[in-house]
């Protein structure tokens, strides 16, 4: 919860990970008409994680957005964090006073394995410019089961909409990704399996 008299604050956390650049990512969050998806969903801050080759791009896109005041939001960035990212990913959780946000990543499997440990919403963009490239196939499969939702680098504020369905649904119980073996069995059910006693 937010201090007495002061408005919550509201994290869209990007993530291009370790190894490989991202810079089309990077790029893409300062389109203008995410931007302005970011702020009509209340969003009030966009941290970027932009790698070590994407601190130009960064630095032209946000002086750009500041000159220009194409938006309110807080822009902040960094190129890599040795700790990893969990804090990241749980201030965009919704931990330390803010809103429930999203967090925005590649589609490398340690990254979205961080995020759906702490079940918060998450926007998956393969990365197109990787050879032999075995992200897509992983975004959709992990959408197509209700885990994420699969985004592309030209329709990202389609994503964020769409990010909020995913939030409603994994606030559901039974979980909607968890098989209708389970459903229909109900608490109950989730509870034996969880035991060991499966049929």
């Amino acid at each position: 919860m937010a201090p007495p008299g002061r408005p919550p604050r509201k994290l869209c956390f990007v993530t291009i990970g370790a190894t490989a650049s991202f810079n089309t990512l990077v790029s893409a969050c300062f389109e203008q008409p995410f931007l302005d998806a970011l702020s009509s969903a209340g969003y009030t801050d966009l941290l970027i994680q932009y790698g070590a080759e994407g601190r130009r791009i960064f630095d032209v896109f946000t002086m750009e957005v500041r000159v220009n005041a194409r938006t309110r939001l807080n822009i902040e960035g960094f190129d890599f964090n040795a700790k990893g990212l969990a804090a990241e990913m749980r201030a965009a959780k919704g931990d330390g006073g803010r809103e429930e946000g999203v967090v925005i990543s590649h589609a490398g499997s340690g990254s979205i394995l961080d995020a759906l440990r702490l079940g918060v919403p998450l926007i998956v963009v393969p990365n197109p410019e990787l050879l032999d490239n075995h992200q897509v196939e992983l975004a959709e499969a992990l959408a197509e089961q209700g885990y994420v939702v699969h985004g592309s680098l030209d329709d990202l504020p389609t994503a964020l909409a769409r990010s909020q369905t995913l939030r409603e649904r994994q606030k559901q119980w039974p979980p909607v990704n968890s098989g209708q073996h389970r459903q229909a069995r109900g608490l109950a059910g989730v509870m034996d399996e969880e035991m060991g006693f499966l049929d």
